[in-house]
């Protein structure tokens, strides 16, 4: 993983030391409300409900375990023992006291992490997918672009104030497992005819009130030309994006009110007179050190038989463990290796409900150790909220289960109905209109028979508690959104969302349920399609095509009657 020089740990301590002199002017009644909202903002701090937000940032997910062994401490010593991990793969701190947040980001900067441009109206953290480097079906690592890109927009000085905040995530596989076509920009690495490496380049893709998928504005852009159109993207957006309305100021409602082919060829001719081939432009050297960054691991060789051989055994005499292997780890380029998903969604643990995202302290020492002796000492964070060890040897998957059960670090639900993205709601945020987590009980107290979840098969279940769509409701097989009534909270439900290749917006099944309907509805909603999906020998309908082929209409009917 990339690892600061002098210039970038001195950037770092220098802009603590200035956020330090800011909050204690502000604190002292000496710089005003309005003037240190924008500061505040550039620094990852939000004011929300009941005590200040602090966003600390995960470049493109990817953290080491010391620096993991850090974060629980700044949670024993400055917040409530916990962090909640968000789907641009940052980790949220949600009681900090205002006077120690310089504090916070202090230490962070001892572990070269920060909160830097987490929030505010810039360039945010650059996203990918979990499994880059290690999927066997991948192009290109898509991890050296993104650090490319995290150092052009760090600090850039043109891109500080835009109309909104500015989302870019890239994906190196044709899976696309980083919602690319719900960001402003997202970038596919491809390679044309001739086997150079580029990407096609999407603009425009965005939730909130007004959800739009983007759309293709360059079919192949040569890897060395990245920087200089992305630069190009962002002028045009910069001069051309509203600011009179902060609900229409996103670029995905530049795009779409004069259309991709317009706004393109607005790029285009920006990209030609003002920045390609000019200082912008990208060399091999260029890629080379980013490269550096992301040599493989020390991996080794087993014996292919006597390993899948023990694989085998351990699988067929604990139907727990296998559960968990079929649902919670992922193939490996490299033979004797799996990637393992650390499910976050916990659920009810003795009794009690663990909101999705959420890790304790202790699990972060824990986890700490855990990558220390089965992944090379470092992590990756997710889009659905969760972790990931990359290289984890096959022959030590046993091993690690049994520790990560230990720790309500295993269950084995990824890519099911509990596998659930959930914003943290109404119990923190100042922005939402409705409770998420006792909703997020209530369905876990449902859904608790995972032979049932397992029969289901593929459900992406996601759940906002206000139309600012945090957890990507719009992209869910189902989405829930809380919504206001009069005081009380109540949530539309919407059916078909999808965030990955064939990615689309979610229709409304129909008027609001009470808070007590929720669960129930979706049970409704769920027999419907168990009982109308379609399976052959080889596979069973997915719940999307299903609402694809049948449309909303017999859901509709049976929820409302």
């Amino acid at each position: 993983m990339y690892q600061y020089n002098y210039a970038d740990q001195t950037l770092v301590e220098e802009r603590v030391a200035q956020f330090r002199d800011q909050t204690e002017r502000f604190l002292a009644g000496e710089l005003p409300e309005e003037q240190f909202l924008p500061l505040r903002l550039q620094n990852g701090l939000y004011i929300q409900r009941y005590a200040p937000m602090l966003r600390i940032a995960i470049p493109y997910g990817l953290f080491a375990s010391y620096q993991l062994r850090k974060l629980a401490e700044i949670t024993r010593k400055y917040d409530k023992g916990y962090g909640h991990f968000t789907t641009r793969t940052n980790i949220q701190l949600n009681w900090p006291k205002l006077e120690e947040v310089p504090d916070i980001l202090a230490e962070l900067a001892s572990v070269q992490m920060h909160a830097i441009q987490t929030s505010g109206n810039c360039i945010r953290n650059t996203t990918t997918d979990p499994y880059a480097g290690i999927h066997q079906e991948e192009i290109a690592d898509p991890r050296p672009y993104c650090e490319i890109i995290r150092q052009w927009s760090t600090f850039h000085p043109e891109f500080a104030f835009l109309p909104r905040k500015f989302k870019i995530a890239v994906v190196g596989t044709a899976n696309d497992r980083a919602a690319t076509q719900v960001h402003d920009v997202g970038l596919h690495v491809k390679t044309n005819d001739e086997g150079e490496l580029g990407f096609e380049v999407l603009v425009g893709g965005g939730l909130g009130r007004t959800p739009v998928i983007g759309k293709v504005i360059n079919e192949f852009l040569p890897r060395r030309h990245l920087l200089s159109y992305l630069d190009a993207i962002l002028r045009v957006y910069n001069l051309h994006g509203r600011r009179d309305n902060k609900y229409k100021a996103r670029i995905k409602i530049l795009v779409d009110s004069m259309g991709g082919p317009a706004f393109a060829k607005l790029v285009d001719a920006e990209w030609q007179a003002h920045t390609k081939d000019g200082p912008l432009t990208l060399t091999d050297a260029n890629f080379a050190t980013a490269s550096s960054f992301f040599t493989e691991p020390d991996y080794l060789t087993f014996d292919a038989l006597q390993t899948q051989s023990e694989l085998q055994q351990q699988l067929d005499g604990d139907k727990d463990f296998a559960n968990w292997y079929h649902q919670n780890t992922v193939a490996h380029k490299v033979a004797g290796y799996r990637a393992v998903v650390i499910s976050l969604k916990a659920g009810l643990v003795d009794g009690r409900y663990v909101p999705s995202g959420d890790l304790s302290e202790s699990q972060m020492d824990a986890l700490a150790d855990l990558a220390d002796k089965y992944s090379f000492s470092e992590l990756r964070g997710t889009y659905q909220q969760n972790l990931v060890f990359a290289d984890v040897q096959t022959n030590q998957l046993y091993e690690l289960w049994q520790q990560l059960s230990e720790l309500h670090l295993a269950r084995a639900n990824i890519n099911t109905l509990t596998d659930m993205i959930v914003c943290p709601g109404w119990d923190y945020c100042s922005l939402a209109n409705a409770t998420t987590h006792n909703i997020a009980e209530q369905i876990e107290k449902q859904f608790d028979d995972l032979d049932y979840l397992y029969d289901l098969g593929e459900i992406r279940l996601n759940m906002s508690g206000c139309m600012n769509a945090c957890a990507h409701h719009h992209t869910g097989d189902i989405g829930i959104l809380g919504v206001d009534k009069k005081g009380e909270h109540w949530y539309q439900i919407s059916l078909g969302g999808n965030s990955s290749n064939d990615a689309k917006i979610g229709k409304i099944l129909g008027k609001a349920v009470p808070a007590t309907d929720v669960a129930i509805t979706l049970q409704k909603i769920l027999d419907v399609y168990l009982e109308q999906r379609v399976s052959n020998d080889h596979e069973v309908e997915r719940f999307g095509d299903l609402v694809d082929r049948v449309g909303i209409a017999p859901f509709k009917e049976k929820v409302y009657g």
